[in-house]
């Protein structure tokens, strides 16, 4: 197939990213979606004013109020969802120190 592999005939849209300041973190759960399945949290982040959902299987999160993070999201009609893995501390380069 030429132009590369692709699942099915659809072109998959591409993962939007934001970055900003942590406003706030409610969390949601523990909650059993299957049996066997590990109990998942749902987190309400809200970034530079905007809410998204984020869900886990970890208690607490790697970012507290007031870091600044980054995450790769989706849009959906149910809200904007944060992929699984992506949040972090944003870190700016300009504030390394070199030795």
């Amino acid at each position: 197939m030429a132009g590369g592999f692709r699942r099915g005939n659809r072109n998959r849209t591409p993962k939007l990213e934001a970055r900003g300041t942590l406003e706030s973190v409610s969390r949601e759960g523990p909650f059993k979606e299957w049996l066997g399945m590990p109990d998942l949290y749902r987190y309400a982040l809200v970034v530079d004013g905007v809410t998204y959902s984020y869900q886990t299987e970890d208690a607490e999160l790697p970012v507290g109020e007031g870091d600044c993070v980054v995450f790769r999201y989706k849009e959906t009609k149910a809200g904007n969802w944060v992929d699984r893995n992506s949040l972090g501390i944003a870190i700016d380069p300009a504030t390394f120190q070199r030795d």
